[in-house]
């Protein structure tokens, strides 16, 4: 290797190493919920429910009973939309609840996960709709027992 390669080389070797760590940064940023909170930021079990949530019903999801309700409003593409997601009492707390809008394969859609609040004994679920938002998007709701069996359903959204 010829002297002048070596700082060519040396600044590849930066520029590819900062890549990949933004790059990784993204792929992690998508696992985390929908809600993060920080430090100045109280729990979510404090902060309540001040969404004005119309109650969608109670529905079966594979074997289980599920009562949602939106909040924020109308659906609207590319905006966020707010789902509460209230258990039957054996898998409060002890299952993982996602949830998006959209299509089935989640083709286009941010999937929000769950954050159980004890002190209303629901789930909080973020998630951004698809912008163009489709004609037959719903929410699908996906919960997943403590014990690994998966249950995924979907439900008209307000709109």
């Amino acid at each position: 290797m010829s002297p002048k390669t070596k700082p060519a080389m040396k600044q590849f070797s930066i520029v590819l190493a900062s890549f990949l760590y933004l790059l990784s940064a993204v792929g992690c940023s998508a696992e985390t919920p929908a809600v993060a909170s920080t430090e100045s930021a109280p729990p979510a079990a404090e902060v309540g429910h001040a969404h004005d949530e119309q109650s969608l019903g109670t529905f079966t999801i594979g074997e289980l009973s599920v009562e949602l309700a939106q909040g924020h409003g109308a659906v609207e593409a590319g905006k966020e939309a707010h789902l509460v997601v209230k258990l039957e009492d054996s898998q409060a707390g002890a299952a993982s609840v996602r949830a998006w809008i959209g299509s089935a394969d989640r083709l286009l859609s941010y999937v929000g996960k769950g954050e159980y609040a004890a002190s209303h004994d629901d789930y909080d679920i973020h998630a951004t709709a698809p912008d163009p938002l489709a004609a037959d998007a719903q929410w699908w709701i996906e919960v997943v027992e403590a014990n690994g069996t998966i249950h995924v359903g979907a439900v008209d959204l307000l709109r």
